[in-house]
């Protein structure tokens, strides 16, 4: 089987994206394992495959490069701008995604602001964080986040008795900084590594950056570039209007043969 694909970043997650539009292409978990492979494949964190929706601008199919499902909020800002690249959308949509519905705005220069699902409330782990921002996250703040041992301890949160049932969770850690900015280092379930930047994980880690003084807009530093996150708080650490802002743009492209 031969594909045409594209590779598109997001502050360093990278992805495959196809378009499935005529809904040739079923991906077994093997070989979106050995397309995600960065030796023996194209080389991703995940891959997405763009499809038509009777009743929004596009289809969003996301899997991480283990081949499980998740919301990417990464992601969806480069399928956003690879559905522009196709034709498909101007400068707003809506799509559908695997938690639902999302809007999204093509703000110019390559940045994608994507509207998040409503966040229900934060739950309070000792000193540490968990919320869903379509996909799980534990939040831990720390120092000298540069030094900290982000694979270790992330891959220990990630396979802990304590999220087994519910297949594990994203783990981020975060460093308050000056000038409303935090520092996010993730662990990403389903990659099984720390990547370059987390959309939902980043989210996550703004909105309990908020239960300690941080205010939206929320300024955001990864290891892979910059972004940022606003929201309206509401009460019991409930948040709307969520939205991730930040850059996505495209690689390259080419053909592979499966």
């Amino acid at each position: 089987m031969k594909i045409h694909f594209y590779k598109y970043q997001a502050t360093g997650n990278d992805f495959i994206l196809i378009d499935n539009r005529e809904g040739k292409y079923k991906l077994t978990n093997d070989q979106i394992k050995q397309l995600c492979d960065r030796r023996f494949g194209i080389g991703a964190d995940g891959i997405m495959l763009i499809e038509k929706d009777p009743a929004e601008s596009f289809k969003l199919i996301y899997y991480n490069s283990d081949g499980s499902q998740s919301l990417c909020g990464n992601g969806s800002r480069a399928a956003m701008q690879f559905a522009a690249h196709l034709g498909m959308v101007n400068s707003k949509a809506s799509f559908t995604a695997y938690d639902g519905v999302h809007d999204a705005e093509l703000l110019g220069s390559g940045v994608v602001r994507l509207h998040m699902n409503n966040v229900t409330g934060i739950q309070p782990l000792d000193q540490d964080f968990f919320l869903n921002t379509g996909s799980p996250h534990y939040i831990r703040f720390v120092k000298n986040i540069h030094q900290y041992p982000v694979f270790e301890e992330g891959k220990k949160i990630r396979y802990s008795e304590k999220f087994a049932s519910q297949n594990g969770t994203n783990v981020n850690f975060v460093e308050l900084l000056a000038d409303n900015t935090i520092y996010v280092r993730t662990y990403e379930r389903g990659v099984e590594n720390e990547t370059l930047s987390c959309g939902t994980g980043v989210t996550a880690a703004a909105l309990a950056a908020s239960m300690q003084g941080c205010k939206s807009p929320v300024s955001i530093k990864t290891l892979g570039g910059e972004l940022s996150v606003e929201f309206k708080s509401g009460q019991a650490g409930a948040f709307s209007d969520i939205y991730l802002i930040g850059p996505a743009k495209m690689v390259f492209e080419g053909d592979l043969e499966l």
